[in-house]
């Protein structure tokens, strides 16, 4: 794969007009897009990105990561990774403190984490959906974001490949479970084998299928 063909320029203004907007009339400079991945699941962390992508950078067919094949994602994903201009945060919050916390602050968390991963600060924050964590920084959310704002797409698609590939590796732990499969969603395949070989160390306990099963093996 050429990343140079992923990188080369023009893509229409549809998601660009976002934070062009921002910079005109609020006059923000330094814009961070956050999205997440793995809110659902029943194993696995939830996985938040934050990027900035500075003005006149151009991604060539970047699009909602849900629009795009996993082909395409990782092929976007190793373009922004390699473009040094690009600043990216990730933060990673495991299923241990998603059942301490529940899933909504494990996600505002993570999003936290990110943000603070970043190497250069933003002075405005766009999150996607409508709920946002508390930022010590001016942040909105964006319902559908990830289909308006071009920093959202890239976050979007930096959180879901380091989730996918981080269930990859935990599928080489626990092949039983077929994580390369599902990723952690509760598929067929993935309650299945969760009955038959019960919870794991990445399941998450207090998810309604797995809190179901425990309570039935304890009884």
């Amino acid at each position: 794969m050429d990343v140079r063909n992923v990188l080369k320029n023009l893509r229409p203004e549809t998601f660009t007009q976002f934070e062009n907007q921002l910079r005109s009339t609020k006059g923000y400079q330094v814009i961070a897009g956050v999205d997440e991945a793995g809110r659902g699941p029943l194993a696995g962390p939830v996985i938040a990105a934050a990027c900035i992508i500075p003005e006149g950078i151009r991604f060539k067919g970047i699009n909602d990561s849900k629009k795009l094949t996993p082909e395409e994602r990782y092929r976007f994903y190793e373009a922004i990774q390699q473009n040094l201009s690009v600043f990216l945060g990730v933060g990673v919050v495991e299923a241990p403190l998603i059942d301490d916390i529940n899933i909504l602050q494990a996600t505002f968390c993570a999003m936290r984490a990110a943000v603070s991963a970043l190497p250069q600060k933003p002075d405005y924050i766009v999150v996607d959906g409508p709920y946002i964590p508390q930022f010590d920084i001016p942040a909105e959310g964006i319902i559908k974001g990830d289909t308006l704002s071009r920093s959202i797409m890239a976050a979007a698609i930096i959180a879901k490949c380091t989730r996918d590939r981080m269930m990859m590796e935990f599928h080489d732990q626990w092949p039983e479970y077929g994580f390369k499969d599902h990723k952690g969603y509760g598929t067929p395949q993935h309650l299945l084998a969760l009955k038959i070989h019960g919870p794991c160390p990445i399941h998450r306990k207090s998810f309604t299928p797995v809190k179901a099963l425990i309570l039935r093996n304890d009884t």
